[in-house]
This record gives C-alpha cells, sequence and structure tokens, in this order.
C-alpha cells in the first residue's frame, strides 16, 4: 500500500479516492425520492429544482473526481498487473466521459424546460432517445459498454494484483450496475448498492494515501488557498461579464 501515484500525485489522488465515491453517493441519494425515468426526472425538477440541481451537480462532481482515483488505482494494479491495469483503468475512464457528456445533456435538459415547459420537454426527451437508439456511429454510444464492463476488468485486476482484497474488489465491480443514460435517476436498489461498493473499494485507499507521507508544506497550502480563491471569484462574477449573458 505504500506506493505513491506518480501523477495526480498524492493529495491530488487522496482527496479524489474520497471525495469521488462521496460526492456520487450523495447525488445518488438527493434524487433517490424521484421515479429514475425521465418524464419524473423533469418534473421533479419543476417542483424543485434546487434539490434536483445540487442532486446531478454533485453527481456530475463525483465522476470528474473519479478519473483521477481510477487513475491511482490503475497504476496500483499495474504495479504488477500491468495489462489489466491498462484496460481497466482505459475502459473506465472513457465510461466517465460518457457520463459526463451524458451529464451535459441532463444540464440542458433542465435549463430548457424552464422556457419551454414540461410537456414539451417530454416530447423532446422521446425523441431524443428515439434518434439515440437510430444513430449507427456515435463515440459516446460507442463508448456506453465500458461504462459497465470497465469496472468487471477494474475490479479483477485489482484482486489479482493484490492492490485490493476479494470484498473490496468484489465491492468495486458492483458499480457495472448504476445505470447510465440522460435523465436518468437513482434506481433503488441497484444504484445505491453500487455507489456504496465504490465507497467501501476506494475511501479506505484514500484515507490510507492521506497517512502515507508527510503534510503539505506552507508552498502547497498557500498555492492551493490561490487557486481555491481564484476559483470562487470566478464562480462569483463569472455571471456578471457581458459575454456570459444571452
Amino acid at each position: 500500500m505504500g506506493r505513491q501515484p506518480p501523477f495526480p500525485g498524492r493529495w491530488v489522488s487522496a482527496v479524489a479516492l474520497i471525495a469521488g465515491p462521496a460526492l456520487l453517493m450523495t447525488g445518488i441519494l438527493l434524487r433517490s425520492r424521484f421515479h429514475f425515468f425521465f418524464p419524473d426526472q423533469l418534473a421533479a425538477y419543476t417542483r424543485q429544482p434546487g434539490l434536483v440541481t445540487a442532486a446531478y451537480a454533485c453527481f456530475a462532481c463525483g465522476v470528474i473526481l473519479l478519473c483521477p482515483a481510477v487513475m491511482t488505482l490503475a497504476h496500483r494494479i499495474a504495479a504488477t498487473r500491468p495489462l489489466w491495469g491498462l484496460w481497466g483503468g482505459c475502459l473506465v475512464i472513457a465510461g466517465l466521459f460518457t457520463r459526463t457528456f451524458q451529464y451535459g445533456t441532463d444540464h440542458l435538459a433542465f435549463h430548457l424546460t424552464d422556457g419551454l415547459g414540461l410537456p414539451a420537454m417530454i416530447g423532446g426527451i422521446e425523441h431524443y432517445y428515439a434518434a439515440w437508439r437510430d444513430t449507427q456511429v456515435h463515440p459516446f454510444r460507442t463508448l456506453s459498454g465500458a461504462a459497465f464492463a470497465g469496472w468487471i476488468v477494474l475490479a479483477v485486476g485489482a484482486y489479482r494484483s493484490g492492490a485490493l482484497g476479494l470484498g473490496r474488489s468484489v465491492a468495486l465491480g458492483l458499480m457495472s450496475a448504476l445505470a447510465l443514460g440522460t435523465l436518468k435517476g437513482t434506481q433503488i436498489p441497484q444504484s445505491v448498492i453500487a455507489a456504496g461498493g465504490l465507497c467501501v473499494a476506494l475511501v479506505p485507499l484514500g484515507i490510507s494515501l492521506l497517512r502515507d507521507g508527510p503534510p503539505p508544506s506552507r508552498r502547497a497550502v498557500f498555492w492551493l488557498a490561490v487557486v481555491i480563491a481564484w476559483l470562487v471569484l470566478g464562480a462569483a462574477f463569472g455571471s456578471a461579464l457581458p459575454f456570459t449573458r444571452g
């Protein structure tokens, strides 16, 4: 467990391993009260836009943080099982890109609902799903299978390499049960089981990385504070810029 990830480094890896699964679970739980199918998700947005927006944002941030988290685990796997680490990591990350793309369609659909109304958007998403099924070649349709199979490959590699024990490897593989698609909400119980398995598999690894080394230097803390302040200021004042308004 003492191997340090060369990229993205110990601190980024540890935070991603802990916060990625936690944010994913938070998003899943926040929207668990609503039926998972897209008409119900759109209807929930019209009734509780703040809650639904927060749920989807947490889920999306969790997906983004899982990218460096998976890189870290794939590096540990590749130390003894290079092909398992390579294919498991690449397939899972490709699946994470697919989920990020679909969050963009979720975000657009919610905000179009504000202007077009619920009935129009339900019809629009129905048409979108029909067109998606009829599309013969689309990069993210092609990568959809990776979102499911990649977790199995990564879990097998984690067990065979010794990066994770049997129980945590099985828990990691449960992520293959997480539904994929535009405006797909929480499916009970499989979504909670999948995210729970991810927490069991990755969070202890992140905690061990935090403990396995010295604390950050003052210089590192300073630059972290600068980056956080820059991000906060950008979020606070970005909407005031002329080019951000229609």
